[in-house]
């Protein structure tokens, strides 16, 4: 299964990214434009935080099949800056953050009654998810776990 969930992961932080980056383009034009908050960015707004929590929870199965999280790391100093630490902290907590951040961005925009303050509140909030994220991926060049871009089915 660990073989299975690991690609898929991996893979499917391109659509979070993608659509993440989506709404966050709408919300700032939108905003900044005064265009109206139709079907189509009321359901970009819905799809990016089903797209998030969908990841979320691929990423919850995962980490209960992971070595990774599983390995024993110990209790020294280089331990606390290992990849194991990593995955199993940092990233878990970082994720569920900006995962809570999409959440309640998304209910937010959906509740206000004009279209200039759904973009708004949608861009803060995405925005803010964003960071999160990025601060969350194990990035190639990362000092703290190293993955590749992508990973082969």
């Amino acid at each position: 299964m660990y073989s299975i969930l690991l690609p898929l992961h991996s893979s499917f932080r391109w659509l979070v990214l993608i659509s993440l980056l989506s709404s966050i383009y709408i919300s700032w034009r939108g905003y900044n434009y005064n265009k109206p908050f139709g079907a189509s960015e009321n359901s970009l707004r819905h799809w990016t935080a089903t797209i998030l929590h969908v990841q979320l929870m691929i990423g919850m199965l995962l980490y209960f099949q992971s070595p990774v999280v599983k390995f024993s790391s110990g209790h020294n100093v280089q331990a606390l800056f290992s990849p194991q630490v990593f995955f199993k902290y940092i990233h878990l907590a970082l994720m569920i953050l900006a995962t809570v951040l999409v959440t309640i961005g998304s209910a937010k925009a959906k509740r206000m009654d004009t279209a200039a303050k759904k973009y708004k509140t949608m861009l803060v909030w995405f925005i803010i998810a964003l960071l999160v994220i990025f601060v969350a991926i194990p990035w190639p060049f990362s000092p703290l776990a190293t993955r590749p871009f992508t990973r082969a089915f």
